[in-house]
């Protein structure tokens, strides 16, 4: 096809996979960035020698980075190395005792035995199911869910697989323990569901988990953003930073976006646009309401949003990752650290829109894997807590450092020990910074939230109904949130413009070291 002249807005990993492969179909791609770095909510904080991830830190689907580097005849290893986590995720209850979770089917039935023996055979069964709803669901990720034909085709296997039921309800049927029913039921919360109402198709993320494992990338992710953007410039992709896009150009009689113009005033055209900014930002804020028909702003405020997210990053004097050390030995890469109250916390921040007194917690701890995360002797971490999205009646200039300090006290008292005098670096961010520094509606951390009714046809499309050559990548349009989900985007927007038919994603496990997976009876 003619090469056309293409304006991708945002550098997250769904911008950035969009501008990847649509050079690859020989298009002029031009990536304008906000920021002073690429990756959007991948963005990295550095400070005294130390260095944040600002957004995800786990890897699955690893071949799906892989094929953006194989289009360019490149390889991904010679970039960025991963290396596979073992446990995958060590979790907590209020009690401090744990559960290790990895690939291995019979570890984690020792596991499990610990906690409630009579839940073996239960989780077993379990697993057992999630082979087909990983297959159906993955077959769902290229399609592009323009039409509502598309949903109907798909309808029969979601109501076939019980994806009316809730994550934490399809988990209860095989399991009785309530701690071991929330082990195995986060998952959305890494995507910005609600495990109480998020479809169980998520349950499809064990499978991908147990048979490609969890990845790290040594230099953190942010060493996957610069490996993509610098593959970007080498395929003679141009990319600016520190330009925010202000408007969206439209020619209303054409039905056809034209261009954009940026902060400092300057306009650029271009024949197709794909956003990779947040949606409901993207259209209300990007492209005056007289132009949208469609994707008006009452539209797009009737959808539910994602929680937000309060993250501390911390860097400490002291090793507490220290291999032979009783903190290093207690912590692993990723610690969740589960609530006693872990349905009522979910409902005050889904539905009360209320700032818990209680939390749930993910500690990072990269440092444990790359040192070079640190300055010599030093640990890197970060500490998340879901909260409300700014819908919520919550005051953050006055209620954040509160709200730092009652989480940092909780991890001194029962994880690290006299925490704050070893704390040497520091910053948090809060719903605000999702607004403010990331242009994400009412602060939410994931955009669009992921329900049934907010799924495939349902979710905001990768191609816009106001304009045909107005695309989107990223969190809040199809598939969703999670990195397998953006990059998804970004390939789906890609083939649109390119023409090209959906493909269903490749399973390319040869491509990896075999994890210790024992085969499920």
């Amino acid at each position: 096809m003619k090469p056309h002249k293409i304006i991708v807005i945002g550098s997250g990993f769904g911008g950035l996979a969009a501008a990847i492969r649509l050079r690859a179909q020989g298009h002029d791609v031009t990536l304008y960035e906000k920021l002073d770095k690429p990756g959007g909510r991948a963005y990295v904080f550095e400070m005294d020698g130390f260095k944040f991830d600002g957004g995800p830190t786990v890897i699955t689907a690893p071949w799906m980075f892989d094929d953006l580097w194989e289009l360019a005849g490149k390889r991904r290893e010679d970039y960025v190395e991963f290396v596979q986590l073992d446990p995958f995720y060590r979790i907590f209850d209020e009690t401090g005792r744990h559960l290790d979770y990895n690939s291995d089917h019979e570890f984690t039935l020792r596991q499990i035995e610990r906690f409630n023996p009579a839940d073996m055979d239960g989780y077993t069964r379990f697993i057992g199911t999630t082979k087909e709803i990983f297959e159906t669901g993955m077959a769902l990720l290229d399609v592009p869910f323009l039409h509502m034909g598309d949903m109907l085709k798909v309808a029969p296997d979601l109501i076939r697989l019980q994806s009316y039921r809730s994550v934490y309800g399809y988990v209860a049927k095989f399991i009785h323990d309530e701690f071991l029913r929330r082990c195995f039921s986060f998952h959305p919360l890494l995507l910005g569901g609600n495990p109480l109402t998020a479809p169980s198709l998520y349950v499809l993320i064990h499978y991908l988990e147990r048979e490609w494992g969890i990845h790290y990338a040594m230099g953190g992710t942010g060493a996957v953003v610069a490996g993509l953007a610098r593959l970007f410039d080498e395929m003679g992709g141009k990319l600016h930073l520190n330009s925010e896009v202000q408007e969206i150009l439209v020619d209303d009689r054409a039905r056809r976006v034209t261009g954009v113009r940026l902060a400092d005033g300057t306009t650029h055209n271009a024949d197709v646009v794909v956003s990779n900014a947040d949606v409901a930002w993207t259209y209300m804020n990007l492209i005056p309401a007289r132009y949208r028909r469609k994707n008006s702003d009452g539209w797009v405020k009737r959808k539910k949003y994602s929680m937000s997210l309060f993250v501390i990053y911390f860097g400490t004097k002291r090793r507490y990752s220290e291999p032979g050390t009783p903190t290093g030995d207690r912590l692993a890469h990723h610690n969740i650290i589960l609530s006693d109250d872990y349905k009522g916390l979910l409902r005050e921040i889904f539905a009360n829109h209320d700032l818990p007194e209680d939390f749930s917690l993910y500690l990072h701890v990269p440092s444990k894997t790359d040192p070079s995360m640190a300055p010599p002797g030093c640990d890197s971490f970060y500490v998340l807590s879901p909260v409300p999205h700014l819908d919520a009646d919550i005051d953050w200039t006055s209620q954040a450092k509160p709200y730092r300090d009652a989480i940092m006290q909780f991890l001194e008292d029962n994880y690290l020990p006299d925490l704050q005098a070893n704390i040497v670096a520091e910053h948090f961010i809060d719903p605000l910074y999702f607004q403010n520094g990331l242009n994400s509606y009412l602060g939410s951390a994931f955009s669009v939230q992921p329900t049934l009714l907010q799924s495939a046809w349902f979710r905001p499309h990768n191609q816009s109904e106001d304009f045909e050559n107005l695309y989107f990548a990223g969190a809040g349009t199809h598939p969703g949130a999670g990195l397998p989900g953006v990059l998804a985007s970004g390939k789906i927007a890609a083939d649109l413009i390119g023409g090209v038919a959906p493909s269903p994603v490749p399973a390319r496990k040869a491509a990896y070291p075999p994890t210790s997976l024992t085969p499920v009876p």
